[in-house]
């Protein structure tokens, strides 16, 4: 009997201290957290709708601008997650999350990241300017980073080069950005300068003359544009003269190959030499 009295002590007791735990006003609680609950998923579901809309209007205003759709791309991207961020935050403090803590962590981590993507991020930063600035594109001839070559691709992190030879070098942006950058293809002409040495006992006029003939006989060089053939300089064995005449950007290296082994064959023929320290040569072929 005093067993069983106990246990209908202690199962009132249980009873007493679960009445306890339920608060009086649970049905109001329940209805709260439940408004709390929708209202939080509603703010998630038309936040997420607002985000998607104002990447799609950040798109089109970035493209009708002309930016290039690799950085469009990656900003929309930056914005939507920036975007979800603050909406999964707000929903979080509806239902009455604590997100003071979780910015402090966002923040932390923030940080951390980036100390340790540093190089990833210069080059980040540099592909933005690359592609914001255009220095240049791709399909120009151009010296940047230490590298000569075609590019072939501009992203965010690095640029693709082709090189003459056909080799594919890929040079990481912040390299590029640091130091001078060489367009070859940012005009549409180019001027090829050629500096020719000929002897002192030759005639000046006509070597001026015979050059003259070898630029109107080529149909590449530009004669609307300035030509100048001046002596550059009376130096210890030759007499120098400088060539400048213009051509399309297209032509540089065509029509300077051509001017070089025209005048060679040109002044073997008319007999004007083209003065080199054959003493040196001489010396050298005998050691």
């Amino acid at each position: 009997m005093d067993i069983e009295k106990e246990l209908k002590e202690e199962v009132v007791q249980i009873t007493k201290d679960f009445d306890k735990l339920i608060p009086d006003n649970i049905l109001e609680l329940l209805i709260k957290y439940s408004l709390s609950f929708l209202m939080a998923i509603l703010i998630f579901v038309i936040g997420k709708w607002f985000a998607s809309k104002v990447v799609k209007i950040l798109g089109t205003v970035l493209k009708k601008a002309g930016v290039e759709s690799t950085l469009v791309r990656f900003l929309q991207n930056i914005v939507y997650y920036v975007l979800i961020t603050v909406i999964v935050l707000a929903a979080l403090n509806k239902i009455g999350v604590e997100t003071t803590s979780f910015i402090a962590i966002l923040g932390a981590a923030g940080l951390a990241v980036g100390l340790a993507l540093k190089d990833s991020l210069n080059n980040f930063a540099s592909g933005v300017m690359i592609i914001l600035f255009r220095p240049f594109k791709a399909g120009d001839s151009v010296n940047a980073g230490g590298v000569s070559g075609t590019v072939t691709e501009v992203t965010i992190f690095n640029t693709v080069f082709l090189t003459a030879d056909n080799q594919r070098i890929i040079v990481p942006n912040g390299a590029i950005t640091k130091g001078s950058i060489t367009n070859v293809n940012a005009n549409s002409t180019r001027r090829v300068d050629l500096v020719i040495g000929i002897s002192y006992e030759d005639n000046i006029k006509k070597v001026k003359e015979i050059l003259t003939n070898i630029i109107n006989n080529n149909p590449k060089i530009l004669l609307d544009k300035p030509v100048s053939i001046n002596v550059a300089e009376l130096a210890d064995f030759s007499v120098n003269l400088s060539i400048n005449v213009w051509v399309n950007t297209g032509d540089y290296g065509s029509v300077k190959a051509e001017l070089l082994e025209t005048i060679k064959t040109t002044f073997d023929e008319v007999g004007i030499s083209i003065p080199y320290p054959k003493q040196d040569v001489y010396q050298y072929s005998k050691n």
